[in-house]
């Protein structure tokens, strides 16, 4: 029975011992305290390895993450300004994300003492941040949050009109580059590299300095997600889209039918000139052509001018047989017999 007790009791001490030795990460800092005191922190990235300290309890072990950490901040929503009235304009949903590291041993030392954990790190920081976030959108009128260049309404602008078959690329990079800079617009107010209103920041402004004096955290970075209406009025901001649609819909639909009036009004125009023209052509070549007829047959009976009286004698007879009397009677020596009875005439040498 003693000797069980002897190796239980052996088993205990070197387990309270082992308590003894500690092992710092490349990507942490350990942070040592006896009795609740600090005695000792560890920056992983220059003392890194296995370490030796007095046993629990006497001595005890915090692990802190050096590595950048990020998280999301809970959406916001804040009432934009209406610069024209001077009044508030739409509530709008802005939801952003943080990242922020521990720097150096004496950061560490203080978020141990202020903040301790990640969790409470965030639980510091979201409403630190998110009332910074709303101060800023506050101040700033709605169309500098949402507005984007309008393709069709540039390309209209730039055609006089409803423009179709220009490449709208150009104007999608506009739009990224108005994107880029709204956010890093609102990045550098919440941060404090500027005013709320745009100008020189004040010393207090500087949320950076602040997360860092007071609780040994860097924020790298604060960067906003995306703008977006509260479910409330989603609805009703969804209808006033489709009601600006329509009217551009309408507006289009105008624009198309008065282009399509003035390409009929221009195509019967042309159309008339065309068909006047060649009324025009065609009287003239009839013209010549019956000239130019009159002309062979003068040139023609002056030839024989006695056959020419022959034909027409004919001609006059054959008229007077085809007006559909039975009968005609008519003496041997009328003039429309005269050269049926006589023949043609002699031609003259």
């Amino acid at each position: 029975m003693n000797r069980s007790f002897l190796i239980v009791g052996i088993a205990l001490i070197a387990l309270w011992a082992r308590s003894a030795f500690y092992s710092v990460d490349a990507a942490e800092f350990v942070y040592v305290t006896r009795f609740g005191h600090v005695e000792a922190i560890h920056d992983g990235s220059s003392n890194a390895g296995l370490h030796v300290k007095a046993p629990w309890p006497v001595d005890s072990v915090i692990r802190i993450d050096r590595r950048v950490q990020s998280f999301d901040l809970p959406a916001v929503e804040s009432l934009t300004r209406d610069p024209v009235n001077r009044t508030v304009d739409k509530t709008l949903a802005v939801d952003a994300f943080v990242t922020w590291k521990i720097p150096d041993a004496e950061a560490a030392d203080r978020f141990v003492k202020a903040v301790r954990t990640p969790e409470q790190a965030k639980r510091i920081l979201g409403p630190l941040i998110n009332g910074r976030l709303a101060a800023v959108i506050s101040t700033m009128p709605l169309d500098d949050l949402i507005g984007v260049a309008d393709t069709q309404t540039t390309l209209s602008a730039l055609g006089g009109g409803m423009v179709v078959g220009l490449p709208d690329a150009p104007f999608r990079l506009e739009d990224s580059k108005l994107i880029d800079e709204r956010n890093e617009r609102v990045r550098r107010r919440i941060l404090g590299a500027e005013s709320l209103f745009g100008g020189t920041p004040s010393p207090g402004d500087d949320l950076r300095t602040k997360a860092l004096t007071e609780y040994g955290i860097q924020i790298i970075d604060i960067r906003v997600r995306r703008f977006s209406y509260p479910e409330a009025v989603r609805s009703s901001i969804a209808e006033r889209i489709r009601s600006e649609r329509a009217k551009k819909v309408a507006d289009y639909e105008s624009e198309g039918r008065k282009r399509a009036s003035d390409i009929i009004t221009d195509a019967d125009r042309a159309a008339r000139t065309i068909e006047a023209s060649a009324k025009a052509q065609k009287t003239i070549v009839m013209s010549k052509a019956t000239a130019d007829a009159t002309d062979i047959r003068a040139e023609a009976y002056a030839q024989d001018f006695g056959f020419y009286q022959f034909l027409e004698s004919l001609r006059s007879f054959r008229k007077a047989v085809e007006s559909g009397r039975n009968l005609l009677m008519l003496s041997s020596k009328h003039p429309l017999l005269k050269p049926g009875l006589d023949g043609p005439p002699a031609k003259k040498q």
